[in-house]
């Protein structure tokens, strides 16, 4: 894990694979393989072959040389796997973090016709007046939002 601390997210190079969550478990094999249990955080995540083959690449550098990468999809990702020291680095990079799901005693997601969101918290200046601009950014996983009173325009990491 010491070693999967160091590869960072090609998308989000702030955080570490295994501080976003994607990294779910790493065992030693009996033929002295390292394994290593991955989530993607979405299922069409073109960023997953690039941190399989850093995750690869960081093992192989430290002197093990097999490693096998076994992508795991249930449970499926969640951003609140994102712990809160990641969510401050992700402030301090300039991307809202994603706000914590309120799930019901069901655990399923309903369906509304309009949105609540909570208010979002520009990461520059801490004002929560910020508007949506658009549902998606620079990747999938985060959205454009603007604040109202820095005037500054930024990305949140979307909650799933």
């Amino acid at each position: 894990m010491q070693i999967l601390e160091t590869v960072k997210d090609p998308e989000v190079p702030v955080l570490s694979v295994v501080e976003l969550g994607i990294v779910r478990d790493v065992t030693v094999a009996a033929d002295g393989a390292v394994e290593v249990a991955i989530t993607p955080t979405y299922s069409g995540c073109p960023a997953m072959h690039a941190i399989e083959a850093d995750i690869t690449t960081a093992l192989h550098a430290a002197g093990h040389p097999t490693v096998r990468i076994r992508t795991v999809f249930n449970p499926a990702w969640t951003t609140e796997w994102i712990g809160e020291a990641a969510r401050e680095k992700l402030r301090a990079y300039g991307i809202a973090a994603p706000g914590h799901l309120r799930r019901g005693e069901d655990d399923l997601i309903p369906l509304l016709r309009g949105r609540t969101a909570e208010a979002v918290a520009c990461p520059y200046c801490g004002a929560k007046e910020t508007d949506l601009k658009s549902e998606f950014g620079t990747t999938a996983c985060k959205s454009i939002r603007f604040c109202n009173d820095c005037r500054q325009p930024f990305e949140q990491f979307k909650a799933i």
